[in-house]
């Protein structure tokens, strides 16, 4: 089971799904994927940039930002 730090190039987490929301914008290409990992935790990459760098979260982690956005409290960030 690999293990990855923050800032890994997205590209190479060889075992990674990458899910894209249906909401994004296939023209301008502005999507945040995430993978679920092997080893239980999430990595999150710019779809612009798919060499990039990941930021990897634990589970717990991405259960609060999911529910911090079904909330709203980040809908002021989408002006």
């Amino acid at each position: 089971m690999a293990n990855y730090d923050n800032g890994v190039a997205a590209d190479s987490i060889t075992d990674a799904r990458w899910v894209k929301s249906s909401a994004s914008n296939p023209e301008g290409g502005n999507c945040v994927e995430f993978a679920q990992l092997t080893n239980g935790e999430v990595a999150i990459r710019n779809s612009r940039f798919p060499a990039g760098p990941a930021l990897v979260f634990t589970r717990s982690e991405i259960r609060a930002l999911v529910i911090g956005a079904r909330q709203g409290e980040f809908d002021s960030m989408t002006v």
